[in-house]
């Protein structure tokens, strides 16, 4: 299939956050009525369930049709106290445990950082970190794909923030249960952008590739990203550069949006199917 149109929703997967007023129970019976293939379930879907309740949550989606792609999220070592910094690894190995409970071949890691923590002292801690937790994740048969986010988030939220930046990281830990989340929203100005996902695919560390739209201008940093389309990243160019590599995984719909998340839930869904087919 060429980079220029999509004719299936053979690959398409949605993010649960993305129709955040459903349940995880919701997400599963309308996106597999819609004909979408793929789920990744955030951590906040699966929140009070026991380890058992969630790999029945696993065994619905599997009977449902759809593939678990992936559990979002981990990350978040930074910490100024070494107390903070064991309370994310108890929570990552958490997330481990539910990730493999759920059926989840990965984890995305949103990396995490801290104001007043300098960038070069939170990226150790996150190299730190992830090695901390690596003997679980292999353990676990669960891999630890680094989200590298937007530079706007370099402050509070991720000290990663190239994807060169991440590849470093993969090579730095070496092991074959660290990898990469590569999302449009955070890498598609980054000039190098077709060269680290070439270099990213050789390290066989692609592991996720995630849509949506850059608004122009953008309401909330955060919560204000556009369908497929409604903005200005080259989503196909970008999908041709990740397939041209050899990923032949999900496009994965994720969404923040109070503007999308205040309409039907059901209408949404139907918007992000077609835009889908036309603009990604």
């Amino acid at each position: 299939m060429s980079a220029s149109e999509i004719k299936d929703l053979s690959r398409l997967a949605i993010h649960t956050i993305t129709t955040k007023g459903w349940t995880l129970e919701q997400c599963v019976e309308n996106f597999s009525a819609a004909g979408v293939k793929g789920i990744t379930v955030w951590r906040q879907a699966l929140e009070g369930r026991s380890d058992a309740a969630i790999a029945e949550a696993g065994k619905r989606i599997r009977d449902s049709g759809l593939s678990t792609v992936a559990l979002c999220r981990g990350g978040f070592f930074p910490g100024k106290t070494e107390a903070d910094r064991n309370k994310a690894l108890d929570d990552n190995r958490r997330a481990i445990a539910e990730a493999a409970a759920l059926g989840a071949p990965l984890i995305v890691l949103v990396c995490g950082a801290v104001p007043g923590i300098p960038l070069e002292d939170a990226r150790k801690q996150i190299a730190d970190g992830i090695a901390a937790v690596l003997p679980e994740a292999s353990a676990a048969k669960v891999k630890l794909s680094i989200e590298p986010l937007h530079p706007m988030y370099a402050g509070d939220r991720s000290a990663v923030n190239t994807l060169g930046q991440a590849n470093d990281l993969v090579e730095q830990l070496g092991s074959p249960w660290v990898g990469v989340a590569a999302d449009v929203f955070h890498l598609w100005w980054d000039p190098a952008l077709e060269a680290e996902i070439a270099r990213c695919a050789k390290l066989g560390a692609l592991d996720a590739f995630h849509i949506c739209d850059w608004l122009s201008p953008m309401a909330d940093m955060l919560n204000d990203r556009g369908l497929m389309g409604e903005g200005c990243i080259p989503i196909k160019k970008i999908r041709g550069w990740v397939e041209a590599a050899g990923f032949n995984g999900f496009n994965e719909v994720e969404v923040f949006s109070h503007r999308h998340w205040a309409r039907d839930p059901k209408d949404f869904l139907a918007d992000i199917v077609s835009s889908y087919l036309k603009y990604s």
